[in-house]
């Protein structure tokens, strides 16, 4: 360490110690830096591919060098060792995050040094990677190192699957597993560290919630070097996660009963072998058969169309005249029966004075009819609601378990009319819906 103080021309080589500082999993914050990130890169999908929904390359911008970030070492090439990592308030969409394509790249000029020392211990660098593989303990750093230059002076991102090594070349690619639990991750390798016996990887923020141990702070891993053509850049066993996934869908299809919440997956199945458009299949309550609806009209609505509609169901309008009869045979008597004034719509109570704003927008009650994998499906089934005269439903997307899900809901003034609506619903094939909070 002190022979690379004192060398001029190494000074850019203190960045290898950098990550020395990330001894502990940075904290959650209540304000972080909302960065963005991920260099572009081509995509070699440990998983065979991304969700459909995933715009091209990442979601999130490429970070940018911040001057801020630079100097500020101590001794023992640590950056900033009293100021506390962090991570940001809220979990990047990970499954969008492209996997950096592995191919064969030159050795930067800077951060390869070998031998190097830091605190007292001397590394060498690899010379050869292929074979290389060690199971220790990974660790993961975050905001305070978004946008510093990493030891090979490219720019640390923590909405990319990058990672630190002591000893393999940089740059390199290597594949993160996570023993515990099957999750992996294709990684490059741009920074040195971490420097804590044990440790044999410290993780960007991202990849570190891909292989899900953010919540311990460190995991049990195991790093396998990649170069191109190796025969693992595809992963060929599923995570626990996945086995889950399999093991639930496959007991919830042989389980007799529909279970009364569904699941993505299975709600995707499901409404996939929906016809494109569907007669209303709800029976129409009293009174609505003589209620004129254009929507349900087989023909366009037009006046002509009405009166035929009027004189098909018996209807005649209610004028105060007497009505001019007609001689009619005895089965075919008209039903009189004067046409319904439209409905006033009913009186929503007035809300509670410490009702939220999406209440006082949506309704003091809110029916999550399903969540889906996929837009598309979650954008027909809004059809269907639709087409069975249930209006109001809107479709939102939340992040969970690493990749995106697409939430149905519908808004109902009252508890007393979403027990109505959670009755037609249930009727419509989807199960019954949750009365979830905002």
């Amino acid at each position: 360490m002190n022979t690379i103080a004192r060398s001029r021309w190494l000074i850019p080589g203190l960045l290898i110690l950098a990550l020395a500082a990330c001894s502990s999993a940075p904290k959650k914050p209540g304000a972080s830096s909302a960065g963005s990130s991920k260099p572009s890169a081509a995509v070699v999908q440990g998983k065979g591919g991304r969700p459909a929904h995933c715009p091209e390359g990442s979601p999130y911008k490429a970070a940018a060098e911040d001057p801020s970030t630079r100097g500020d070492y101590r001794a023992g090439g640590l950056y900033k060792p009293g100021v506390n990592d962090s991570t940001p308030t809220y979990i990047p969409n990970v499954a969008c995050i492209p996997e950096p394509e592995v191919v064969d790249l030159p050795r930067s000029p800077i951060g390869n040094k070998s031998p190097y020392m830091v605190l007292g211990k001397q590394y060498q660098v690899m010379d050869k990677t292929r074979g290389y593989a060690e199971k220790g303990t990974a660790s993961y750093y975050g905001a305070k190192f978004h946008g510093r230059l990493t030891s090979n002076r490219e720019v640390y991102d923590m909405y990319a699957f990058t990672a630190a090594h002591k000893t393999l070349p940089l740059p390199s690619f290597a594949r993160v597993t996570n023993l515990d639990n099957g999750e992996s991750v294709i990684v490059r390798v741009n920074d040195r560290g971490p420097f804590h016996d044990g440790r044999v990887v410290d993780l960007s923020y991202a990849a570190a919630v891909r292989l899900g141990i953010t919540q311990r702070g460190t995991g049990n891993v195991e790093v396998r070097a990649l170069a191109p053509g190796d025969d693992n850049l595809m992963v060929d066993k599923p995570s626990r996660r996945e086995r889950r996934e399999v093991a639930a869908a496959a007991a919830a299809a042989a389980s007799a009963p529909a279970a009364a919440v569904r699941s993505a997956s299975e709600m995707d199945a499901l409404v996939g072998k929906l016809p494109a458009a569907t007669a209303t299949a709800a029976a129409k309550p009293a009174g609505e058969k003589y209620r004129y609806r254009v929507a349900d009209s087989a023909k366009p609505g037009n006046a002509d169309n009405f009166d035929h509609w009027m004189r098909d169901n018996g209807v005649r309008v209610a004028t105060g005249k007497p009505a001019t009869t007609q001689a009619a045979s005895v089965n075919s008597a008209p039903v009189a029966v004067a046409a319904l004034p439209a409905a006033a719509p009913a009186a929503r109570p007035a809300p509670a004075t410490g009702a939220t704003l999406s209440q006082q927008v949506l309704g003091s009650v809110l029916l999550q009819v399903a969540s889906f994998a996929s837009r598309d499906n979650a954008t027909r089934a809004l059809g269907q609601l639709s087409s069975a005269g249930i209006a109001g439903a809107s479709i939102s997307d939340i992040v969970s378990g690493g990749r995106t899900l697409w939430r149905l809901r519908v808004p109902a003034p009252d508890h007393a009319s979403a027990s109505e609506l959670a009755g037609r619903i249930a009727g419509l094939g989807f199960g019954a819906p949750q009365i979830v909070k905002d």
